[in-house]
């Protein structure tokens, strides 16, 4: 038995996003996946590679708390890199 398919190829991350929209009536242009990524990215190389998905929720959840803008879901991801980048943390 061949056992499923654990990563997704960037087509199939696009459909992703747009299932999630659809689902939550989110606008696409308000789910910025590159921005995102690149936070992953950047804290699973700076902290800890589990501590990425940490990281994305609190990005969402400190955005929104603060009206969930673009502007401040940029804002809150440019900080938590700030953060991973600078200080190499003990995950």
């Amino acid at each position: 038995m061949t056992e499923p398919q654990r990563t997704l190829p960037p087509e199939a991350l696009d459909e992703w996003a747009e299932v999630l929209c659809k689902h939550f009536s989110i606008r696409r242009e308000d789910l910025p996946v590159a921005l995102i990524l690149d936070l992953a990215r950047d804290v699973a190389a700076g902290v800890a590679r589990p501590a990425a998905p940490l990281s994305a929720f609190a990005a969402g959840l400190v955005a929104g708390r603060q009206g969930g803008t673009p502007d401040q879901v940029r804002a809150a991801v440019a900080e938590i890199t700030a953060l991973a980048t600078t200080e190499k943390k003990d995950v």
